[in-house]
């Protein structure tokens, strides 16, 4: 018997720090991807109505390549084009690792390649299509997009995090949940200890403790995520976003079946007295 019927959609992040060893270039932590695929398969064997649209980080792949070009600063050059090419390829060489490991667990993932139909503005999302990440919905699949390269007006180049789409895509497909697996177990206060609850109105007193990421990270690690996440339940009242550790045996599928029911990890969200 399943344990839950819904229709929720939920955008999951598999953080490029879980899926990949950050200190090693391009080196996948293959067991963690397959533990995680087995997850999200449990989870939608025991919610049939459960949608889901997953990002991933880069990692070791992309954002080493990134960091060696400068890519997220601007392409110009023939040989800034050159490593633009390359951060893509890193990207994508991670992604069919992915890919691999969800449809081996029966998982039905489509990969769609965020290079190919966004267009950015110095660093921010003019245009996503978004045609194929509804059909995909629409037909059962697991719409599978990644941090990526993107042509950009002002910059020629640049790079978007998973964030950076997941921000974009909010306001369209409307999901109930935002959950952000990393390595730590949710955002660090200025004790090293796991913040429970940020606000719009309390993020300020949290702010100067939460840093961009110390291994190799172009776009900003933990700083960028809570950035992102707050000013997006700040303008989507009724969205919630939880930070936590996919480090955890079935933390991954029980967060999915029941993400109210979680106590691990950092909430971020309005107060209902705020909506």
């Amino acid at each position: 018997m399943n344990e839950h019927t819904s229709s929720r959609l939920v955008f999951v992040k598999l953080g490029g720090s879980l899926i990949t060893d950050k200190r090693q270039q391009a080196t996948a932590r293959h067991d963690v991807l397959y533990r995680l695929a087995r997850e999200v398969r449990a989870a939608l064997d025991a919610d049939p109505g459960l949608r889901l649209l997953i990002g991933h980080g880069s990692g070791s792949f992309g954002h080493w390549e990134a960091n060696a070009y400068r890519t997220h600063e601007g392409v110009r050059t023939a040989e800034e084009w050159h490593g633009f090419a390359r951060v893509s390829a890193a990207a994508l060489t991670l992604n069919r690792l992915v890919v691999e490991s969800f449809v081996g667990a029966d998982v039905p993932l489509l990969s769609l390649q965020p290079a190919a139909s966004v267009c950015a503005r110095d660093g921010e999302i003019v245009t996503l299509e978004t045609g194929p990440i509804r059909r995909a919905l629409a037909s059962g699949l697991v719409p599978l997009i990644f941090g990526d390269v993107a042509f950009d007006e002002v910059r020629g180049g640049t790079i978007l995090s998973t964030e950076d789409l997941f921000a974009y895509l909010v306001e369209i497909l409307e999901p109930t949940w935002v959950l952000l697996f990393g390595n730590a177990p949710g955002v660090f206060d200025g004790d090293r200890r796991v913040i429970p609850l940020i606000t719009p109105a309390n993020f300020g007193t949290f702010q100067e403790h939460v840093h961009s990421s110390a291994s190799t990270d172009v776009t900003g690690g933990m700083a960028d995520k809570v950035h992102h996440m707050v000013d997006l339940v700040t303008r989507f009242p009724q969205l919630k976003v939880r930070i936590l550790t996919g480090l955890e045996p079935d933390h991954l599928r029980r967060a999915l079946l029941d993400p109210d029911g979680v106590s691990a990890g950092t909430l971020i969200c309005r107060p209902p007295s705020a909506f």
